[in-house]
């Protein structure tokens, strides 16, 4: 256990606030706070388009503040919410996000925000020196250099929610904090380069998704209903599509590059179908620690709002003897080209990783609005990776015009893959 100069986390109440509380991960971080009553009060809430379910959650939880992005649907709910009789404070837009992520009654931010709407608010919250579960993977992709010069000016607390991450995080030699709690770009991966702590690689774990053994020709087939069926995890429909294209891997590796302070040679994906082992760390020595459990997201949100105490997350014991076995395969470059297109992003950085999200959103979104086939994914990512020039973005607003640049292409691009009417 990590000594405190402070008393124990466990014993001091905790104020949260959850960027993103209606998506999966939002919604899987109330389930564990409800088993810590004690420990963890709620501050704010917030939800995009939502608004329903953010009005129910206000109900069950009653938290200072509520923030709605949608300004159609804000008048509804603040109307709702007198009606209820509920004293939550509505928010709108970015600047209620910014204010519920940075204020000073906050010690602990859930920025669960999918895609690059979550960027600005999760650096409000780094910024506040808050202790930062990242499961916005999108903000170190786009922003890796920033972000990470904002957590250690900072001093806030980076701790990892995807389940590959904090798996990672779990492996690594516990990091000597010298009596203070923040985990910062330094000692992100125990205070230095991931050889100059006897590790050899890290191994990324992926299920393959549901389209692991698909025979190829079939994927341009695919409709988002089968895209969206993961076998082991319940997500949101565009992590979903993501995990069927395995970008979603590729994204991780390019986060876990600036998380650990590693290149991409250093880091392997492993294909583990049963989704068992959530990621390994390989020493020197040749021993491989490994971080295990059912694929629930409980467990890791659990693990980092309590972090360095453990509490209950209430996900149940794996059961050995039922296992039917551990299997692990090399991932198929032809049948998943986003992983290599990752990889080249994440040697290439600066603005090839912003150009890979951002064309690789749109892409999505529009294959779940029917307007392209699977297959045109990565054509329209790969397009956009084409004709936009490099560039070394300084600033989060030079981040943001790469970003938007990439967006106007990439809708360009899907207009020439519509799908015919019929």
């Amino acid at each position: 256990m990590i000594k405190q100069d402070q008393s124990s986390a466990s014993s001091e109440t905790q104020t949260v606030s959850i960027l993103g509380s209606t998506g999966s991960i939002g919604q899987s971080t109330l389930e564990v706070l409800s088993l810590h009553p004690q420990q963890f009060n709620l501050f704010a809430l917030s939800a995009n388009t939502r608004a329903d379910l953010l009005l129910s959650q206000c109900e069950k939880w009653q938290p200072d503040y509520a923030v709605l992005r949608n300004p159609e649907q804000a008048e509804w709910l603040e109307r709702s919410l007198l009606e209820k009789g509920l004293t939550t404070t509505l928010l709108h837009g970015s600047e209620g996000l910014d204010f519920i992520a940075s204020h000073e009654q906050v010690d602990i931010v859930m920025a669960s925000i999918v895609g690059s709407a979550g960027l600005r608010s999760t650096l409000a919250a780094v910024d506040a020196g808050k202790k930062v579960l990242l499961a916005n993977k999108e903000s170190l992709v786009m922003a890796g250099a920033l972000f990470m010069r904002a957590v250690k000016k900072s001093g806030a607390v980076l701790l990892p929610i995807d389940s590959e991450h904090n798996a990672i995080f779990q492996c690594m030699p516990t990091p000597d904090l010298n009596g203070s709690s923040a985990l910062c770009a330094e000692s992100a991966n125990s205070l230095g380069s991931i050889k100059a702590n006897g590790i050899r690689k890290i191994l990324l774990t992926g299920s393959g998704g549901p389209f692991r053994t698909l025979p190829i020709e079939s994927f341009s087939t695919i409709t988002p209903d089968q895209a969206c069926a993961h076998p082991n995890w319940s997500m949101g429909r565009k992590i979903s599509v993501d995990s069927a294209t395995m970008m979603n891997k590729g994204l991780e590796l390019i986060e876990a590059c600036w998380l650990f302070n590693c290149s991409s040679s250093d880091i392997d994906i492993v294909v583990h179908p049963q989704s068992v082992i959530h990621s390994m760390v390989e020493y020197l020595d040749g021993s491989v620690l490994a971080q295990m459990g059912h694929p629930d997201m409980r467990t890791p949100i659990a693990h980092a709002l309590a972090w360095p105490e453990r509490v209950e997350s209430g996900v149940e014991s794996l059961n050995w003897t039922q296992m039917n076995g551990l299997t692990f395969e090399a991932p198929d470059n032809q049948r998943f080209p986003a992983l290599k297109m990752a990889r080249q992003a994440a040697e290439a950085g600066g603005s090839v990783p912003i150009v890979l999200n951002a064309a690789n959103e749109i892409a999505v979104d529009a294959f779940l609005n029917e307007l392209i086939p699977f297959t045109a994914i990565i054509d329209v990512v790969q397009q956009c990776l084409e004709k936009i020039p490099f560039e070394e973005p300084m600033t989060l607003d030079a981040i943001e015009a790469i970003d938007f640049q990439a967006r106007e292409l990439a809708k360009d691009c899907c207009q020439a893959f519509q799908k015919v009417p019929s």
